[in-house]
């Protein structure tokens, strides 16, 4: 099966799956698994080049709406009957697992799926598990854009993920997915620990002196203490199983006494 992606999930949710070979052009934002880098590269999730994706003759393309504007990816492959699905947009951990279980089955691969899935969500009761042993959960502020400000609110992975981690999302009380806000809102929940990752944007790019250079920066609590830390957006902000290893590093930040210590570049969910 010739496999087209063209969103960094979806071909991490392929790489999950095992078949990394059968793609022949991803986007230019997908960066693993590692095989891919020798693919052609078909524009980015906004601007994909459909003359090229038609030249490659996919019997699949997996498209995805989880950024606006995505759509016209949408339209484009049904203008020129080029076979794709729509991949869903979860909104939790368990919708990311469920993205596996779809993945699978529109490439006759439900028996991996399966075990893959069961294996993610053992995984997370495991963490589950551990959060219960947390008395006092950590404030945490997450910023995933900073001209406007935006943060993850109720509705979305990371304050799931957060609360799996022992700490709290400082945005959980607003019912939205994202949320915009600004300096002086996040300055009067004044949280215990600053997370950033910035969506698109490697972690190597952030300056954190664009941050501490905010007005009364120095006064937040998270500043203070030293709790200023900047991940890497690639386990925190898509909807793949990836979010694992976020999982995994921000707990072992937070709370290293109870939870498991973070290896880099070890994946849970690979490992036998």
């Amino acid at each position: 099966m010739r496999l087209i992606s063209i969103c960094p999930s979806n071909t991490e949710l392929v790489g999950y799956l095992g078949l990394t070979s059968s793609l022949v052009g991803v986007d230019n934002y997908s960066d693993w698994p590692e095989e891919i880098h020798s693919l052609p590269k078909l524009g980015s999730d906004l601007a994909i080049d459909m003359d090229q994706v038609e030249a490659l003759q996919p019997d699949l393309v997996l498209a995805s709406l989880s950024v606006p504007g995505m759509e016209r990816n949408i339209e484009e492959l049904k203008k020129r009957n080029i076979p794709h699905v729509i991949v869903p947009n979860p909104k939790s951990l368990t919708e990311v697992g469920e993205s596996l279980l779809f993945v699978g089955e529109v490439t006759n691969t439900s028996d991996k799926a399966k075990q893959l899935y069961e294996k993610y969500n053992g995984i997370i009761a495991r963490y589950q598990s551990l959060s219960k042993q947390i008395e006092k959960p950590t404030s945490l502020y997450w910023e995933w854009w900073a001209k406007p400000i935006f943060t993850p609110g109720a509705a979305n992975w990371i304050t799931e993920i957060s609360q799996l981690a022992g700490g709290r999302n400082v945005f959980e009380d607003h019912p939205q997915a994202s949320v915009k806000t600004d300096w002086e809102v996040v300055k009067q929940k004044n949280p215990e620990v600053f997370c950033v990752i910035w969506v698109g944007v490697q972690k190597e790019k952030v300056n954190p002196k664009v941050i501490l250079k905010r007005p009364e920066a120095e006064q937040m609590q998270a500043i203070q203490n030293n709790h200023l830390y900047i991940l890497e957006e690639p386990l925190f902000c898509r909807p793949s199983p990836k979010l694992l290893m976020g999982l995994s590093k921000i707990a072992s930040i937070l709370h290293p006494q109870v939870y498991p210590p973070y290896n880099e570049g070890f994946d849970p969910l690979l490992e036998e």
